[in-house]
């Protein structure tokens, strides 16, 4: 288990810059800090922003099979689906243990793992790729390239990633958001957003045709210097993938709480 208190400022993190941009997707989020639970769901077809997650420290089996039932019930309300983002360091051993087994009765269903990581690492220098330029994320025809990059890399239609970020004035300018563009046509993306005096890196991604290039790690550490330069933050926190686990750590990122996902049962 690593440091706990890494760990808590990851949910942490979750919960306060995703309060931020779900309630830019929609004002009438359900946005709500409930006992043990945050839910931060946007009724959105692009499904990061339909996001509940746990925030007991050290639950025990018992509490964690309420929680996650309480968890399912709330998912089922909703119109569209999304994610229980739960963070295992914060269960305790015998919670940890019995996760898989209250999570299938509960009607939960593992989608897929990630890792929080943290570092005390800015300012960092100017980005630099010998293949990309980058440009800020500032008009309607940026977030339409940045929502398909995602949609690209993770598999949604494009419909529905454009859907998470259309007309989002955020995005173009409370957010610092870059695309990082190859011969003048954008291939890769990052955005990092102030949450609670630290810098949240989020929807990292490269177009699955330019992966492997070093491209997610450029325009990442452009959009850590740009937003370090206009919030002084020295400290930045992200939720890798586990295409982009092996990245973060050569910016300066270390890993604390395993994190897995679940959706509904079918």
């Amino acid at each position: 288990m690593h440091d706990l208190a890494d760990s808590v400022e990851s949910m942490e993190q979750l919960a306060a810059a995703w309060r931020t941009v779900v309630l830019d997707r929609d004002p009438d989020a359900d946005v709500r800090d409930l006992p043990g639970i945050a839910v931060r769901w946007a009724d959105s077809r692009f499904a990061f922003w339909n996001c509940v997650t746990l925030t007991d420290v050290g639950a025990g089996p018992g509490l964690l099979e309420r929680r996650l039932k309480e968890t399912a019930e709330i998912m089922r309300s909703k119109n569209r689906p999304g994610f229980l983002w739960l963070f295992e360091d914060l269960l305790d051993d015998d919670a940890r243990a019995a996760l898989d087994t209250v999570a299938e009765q509960a009607g939960l269903a593992y989608a897929f793992p990630g890792t929080g990581m943290a570092g005390d690492l800015l300012p960092l220098p100017e980005a630099h790729h010998p293949d990309l330029t980058f440009e800020r994320v500032t008009t309607e025809e940026h977030l339409r390239a940045y929502a398909d990059i995602n949609s690209r890399a993770y598999g949604f239609p494009l419909d529905d990633g454009r859907d998470g970020l259309a007309g989002s004035a955020l995005w173009k300018g409370g957010i610092h958001a870059y695309l990082g563009l190859r011969d003048g046509t954008p291939v890769a993306c990052a955005a990092t957003l102030e949450a609670q005096g630290r810098l949240f890196v989020l929807l990292v991604a490269t177009d699955p045709e330019h992966q492997r290039r070093g491209y997610g790690e450029a325009v990442t550490r452009k959009a850590l210097h740009e937003g370090a330069r206009a919030t002084g933050a020295t400290r930045a926190t992200l939720h890798a993938t586990v295409a982009g686990a092996p990245v973060y750590p050569r910016i300066g990122f270390r890993p604390n709480s395993p994190i897995r996902f679940y959706g509904l049962m079918p």
